[in-house]
């Protein structure tokens, strides 16, 4: 297996989700070339070439290949965070549209998802030509790069439904950055848009993007891209304690990544099971509010384990380690800390996806 690939399974994988390879070779191979090719940083159209490939070779999650997709994803996050944060919104768009059934996805297209709502609503309304979208749109990672988005936008004042967008069509517009200082993930930047009646494709029935259950399983990817780069820096560390005889505390730090590391693992894997068994979104939400939870727990323990235990020196002296480092703080705060812990225990107490869950 590739030295980058992660495998969420163990040695001998079975069943029918289990068929393929964790992580072909091109994807590694592709995924290295978009980061490393270029001394300046990751190539970020090589990585969207790379996720127009992937979104034609992998299983749409929920459909029986869940954790082959996973694993895939993981495989990117250990690679590089920048390709992975490219690569992981097209896969996901073309999950909504799939779930959708339909508009479809132009040949070639590459996609961002853009919910986020900022101080402005952008406003949807129906007309005799279609839908029609007016205002702004916040926080557009890469909408300089690719070529369409889906996005939300109020319907009425209580209710938002989901578009697929044209970036390319008359009335769209990308509003400047300005000062971009982030240190992790730094390519990726977020832009907004201004769209002035801009033709546009409805997604869903207002409301159902949020409530559909691979709304819960696309944001378990995004923890599986986590998870994916925690394995990178586990293995940094592993060297680490190989290269000389470890002291205790060496030992103790290698033992604490890899219990975080393992139990991070198996709660993917159960998650990908229960993804494949088609819950309802109620018990979707659970599962995925639980596994993102735990995965993020990891891979904030694998981030302080490994600086502690390795010290300044690879941080200031190996440019991949210090950029997933970074990149990896970064990503991590789209978990929302607390917030998602109080969203956990106020499912945990939900009368209608709780029973299953009091085995404490």
């Amino acid at each position: 297996m590739p030295h980058h690939a992660v495998r969420l399974r163990g040695d001998a994988p079975s069943g029918p989700a289990t068929a393929a390879p964790a992580a072909p070779v091109g994807l590694v191979t592709d995924a290295v070339r978009a980061a490393y090719a270029d001394p300046e940083g990751p190539d970020l159209e090589a990585a969207l070439d790379l996720a127009v490939h992937l979104g034609g070779t992998l299983p749409l999650p929920a459909g029986g290949g869940t954790l082959v997709l996973w694993e895939a994803l993981a495989s990117l996050g250990a690679v590089d965070l920048t390709v992975a944060r490219v690569v992981e919104p097209h896969l996901d768009a073309l999950a909504i549209l799939a779930e959708a059934g339909g508009p479809a996805s132009p040949e070639g297209a590459t996609w961002g998802v853009y919910a986020a709502e900022g101080p402005q609503r952008l406003r949807a309304r129906e007309t005799d030509v279609g839908w029609l979208l007016d205002g702004d749109k916040s926080w557009c990672s890469l909408a300089d790069h690719v070529s369409h988005a889906l996005v939300t936008a109020w319907v009425d004042d209580e209710h938002r439904g989901l578009f697929a967008v044209d970036l390319a069509a008359t009335g769209v517009g990308r509003q400047p950055t300005g000062a971009w200082v982030a240190r992790g993930l730094a390519a990726v930047r977020s832009t907004g848009l201004r769209l002035d009646g801009v033709v546009a494709l409805p997604v869903g029935a207002p409301d159902w993007y949020l409530s559909r259950p691979g709304f819960a399983w696309g944001g378990v990817g995004v923890a599986a891209v986590w998870f994916g780069a925690a394995v990178a820096l586990g293995r940094r560390l592993r060297e680490s304690a190989t290269g000389r005889a470890p002291d205790q505390l060496a030992l103790a730090h290698v033992g604490a990544v890899d219990a975080a590391l393992d139990g991070a693992r198996r709660a993917l894997v159960d998650a990908a099971r229960t993804a494949d068994s088609g819950p309802g979104p109620e018990r979707a939400g659970l599962v995925a509010t639980r596994v993102r939870q735990q995965v993020a727990d990891a891979a904030s323990e694998v981030l302080d384990r490994c600086a502690r235990a390795l010290g300044p020196g690879p941080l200031a002296t190996e440019e991949p380690h210090a950029r997933r480092v970074a990149d990896l703080g970064l990503y991590l705060r789209q978990h929302h800390a607390e917030r998602d812990l109080a969203r956990l225990g106020s499912l945990v107490l939900a009368d209608d996806v709780a029973d299953a869950e009091r085995w404490w």
